[in-house]
């Protein structure tokens, strides 16, 4: 069966009632602050959480800036980041618990019956693992095998966010991690939300989380010629997608957590729904390890199958929520590939690109940028794309200042690609 055929059949199969997933709970460790409705805020005032990197570590670097959390002595970051905590478990992994435990008690669910705990899955995943515990672990074992923690392969194993959420809670429902790079909070969302979908699980806690920011590993993305460097004395500019002067992302950290729900489940229960989960579309580029098809292909199919999982036309989408990371080739191909899928709607499309507000979060993107999306499906405000001073081209970019969403029903597309060529697409709508 060739592949148009399987399209055509599976959009005659969309024809039947499928289950539908509606996200119930929010939780957000960000660059912006800590709580969804803190960074929401933020984010809608056009703040910054792009700042300096501190240390005689990072002095010789050339990238020197960082979206970094922000905390102070005794809040819930320290707390959560304690040295006990630590002792046992990757720094990703506690903000993930805390990210998590916000959206749980967001959605109201903190399952006690057998029941509800075996239908409530956790899919966390992370992109890279914390190279500081890899070097301090290495460290330690030249002064003998003795000094190496037992702890150290669960702290870096990347499923560890995920085991420890389903421990805390007792979720005996499907415990899935995913690890694609830069696609995997995207990738973690849309596998949930096929998981409740499929009859696998009525709920689903997921997202990602990302704590990786060491002098190894921007020395690495520097020698990759990734990261930006060029605005070292002006952090908060740093980021600028879709702009003519960008030159690179800048690294960020933090945790975002989603609890999807199918709907009739979260009708009986009588809780907010932030917006529906539509559809979810996949694509490789099968290109190259860190630069996407110079026509947009590998983007195009992505979000052109997660339309087609969705059953909805093209002038149904009024809204591209862009992964655009404020690298050269990166944002200008992504752009061609919305050009591309909307044609005649394209003048129709808002884009926006949050990453200039709180840098690029890699495994942790595409989840926190899901739920920025989601917020504004349910508020009815685009938020916008910072430092965005001289347009790539002529798309309708949301530039600097929130926009209001003028549209009968919002509906978005959520972008996320990561190296190695693999794409994920999230449809998102109102209800």
């Amino acid at each position: 069966m060739n592949f148009k055929l399987a399209m055509q059949l599976r959009r005659v199969s969309n024809l039947t009632p499928k289950r539908r997933v509606v996200v119930t709970g929010l939780g957000v460790v960000s660059p912006l602050g800590v709580g969804t409705d803190l960074v929401w805020n933020n984010l809608l005032k056009g703040q910054s959480g792009i700042v300096p990197l501190q240390g005689e570590e990072y002095s010789k670097l050339p990238c020197k800036v960082a979206g970094v959390i922000p905390y102070q002595k005794d809040d819930a970051i320290s707390k959560a980041l304690s040295k006990s905590n630590l002792r046992t478990m990757a720094p990703a992994t506690c903000l993930a618990l805390l990210a998590t435990a916000e959206a749980l008690s967001d959605a109201k669910w903190l399952p006690e019956a057998e029941e509800d705990r075996e239908s409530t899955g956790v899919a966390i995943g992370m992109g890279m693992i914390d190279l500081k515990d890899v070097c301090d672990t290495n460290d330690a074992l030249k002064l003998g095998y003795n000094k190496v923690s037992p702890f150290f392969v669960p702290r870096i194993l990347p499923n560890m966010a995920a085991g420890h959420i389903s421990i805390k809670y007792g979720l005996r429902g499907p415990n899935h991690a995913v690890s694609t790079a830069c696609a995997t909070g995207a990738h973690s969302i849309g596998d949930a939300f096929r998981f409740i979908r499929n009859g696998d699980a009525d709920v689903m806690v997921c997202g990602g989380a990302e704590a990786c920011i060491s002098p190894l590993a921007i020395a690495g993305f520097c020698r990759l010629r990734a990261l930006s460097t060029s605005f070292n004395n002006e952090p908060s500019k740093a980021s600028r997608p879709f702009d003519k002067l960008r030159e690179g992302f800048v690294m960020g950290e933090g945790a975002a957590v989603l609890v999807l729900e199918e709907y009739e489940h979260a009708l009986r229960r009588n809780v907010k729904m932030y917006a529906e989960i539509l559809g979810y579309g996949l694509s490789g580029d099968a290109s190259h390890i860190t630069t996407p098809r110079e026509d947009g292909s590998g983007a195009l199919l992505s979000m052109s199958r997660a339309l087609n999982d969705s059953n909805i036309e093209k002038k149904d989408v009024s809204y591209v929520n862009a992964h655009a990371t404020s690298t050269p080739i990166g944002d200008g191909i992504e752009s061609t590939a919305i050009k591309r899928l909307f044609e005649d709607h394209s003048p129709n499309i808002n884009i926006s690109s949050t990453k200039g507000a709180h840098g690029h979060l890699l495994g942790a993107a595409g989840n926190l940028e899901a739920i920025f999306t989601a917020l504004s499906c349910y508020h009815g405000i685009l938020p916008p794309t910072l430092n965005l001073e001289d347009p790539v081209d002529d798309m309708n970019y949301v530039a600097k200042q929130a926009k209001k969403w003028e549209s009968e029903r919002r509906i978005a597309l959520k972008n996320s690609f990561g190296f190695g060529g693999t794409n994920a697409t999230l449809c998102i709508s109102q209800l």
